[in-house]
């Protein structure tokens, strides 16, 4: 019962934070998030000394941040092509109405080649980001991805470079940085 009123507690704080317009984070959770993009495997006493607070607000802030999902994990990142998935590709499906997109979802978490898949607006109805060894290897990626029952045509681009990588810290340092004024 305890944890289910903590669950609640902070669900209940991240409410009024956002129905005040505040973010969620302030400068120190910043920080926290900062030091822990830049050296993942610290450990709370050390960041708690890097910081220059006690271990105690650092374990606590870490709690408060994993509640309210602004940290989702603190597994590796992997580079697909350092292990031999050169090709990174983003395709756009369109999908049958009937259905819904769960189901095709479901099926599309099925090929390991695709690293992640959004509902999206436009001119399709999900865009996937894919890899492949080659590009003959991303045509039977393509091909498996059709097969998906749902699936009535894809459009596919190709990455030929990475110019802005995944980020989220500058986004961190703004939103923290907004609080402050």
């Amino acid at each position: 019962m305890g944890n289910l009123f903590s669950i609640i507690s902070h669900l209940l704080a991240i409410l009024c934070t956002l129905r005040r317009g505040l973010p969620v984070i302030d400068e120190l959770d910043a920080r926290l998030i900062e030091l822990l993009s830049a050296a993942p495997r610290i450990g709370v006493l050390e960041a708690s000394r890097r910081l220059r607070v006690a271990r105690g607000t650092v374990q606590a802030r870490l709690d408060r941040l994993q509640a309210r999902g602004v940290i989702t994990g603190y597994g590796p990142e992997i580079d697909p092509a350092a292990i031999g998935h050169t090709v990174m590709a983003f395709v756009t499906l369109e999908l049958r109405q009937a259905g819904g997109h769960d189901q095709v979802a479901e099926r599309l978490s099925r090929i390991v080649e695709i690293l992640e898949a959004h509902t999206i607006t436009g001119s399709g109805d999900m865009l996937c980001r894919v890899v492949a060894r080659t590009n003959a290897d991303l045509q039977r990626v393509i091909d498996a991805i059709v097969d998906v029952p749902g699936v009535v045509r894809t459009s596919t681009v190709i990455a030929l470079a990475t110019t802005v990588g995944y980020r989220t810290i500058p986004l961190v340092r703004a939103t923290a940085a907004a609080r402050r004024g």
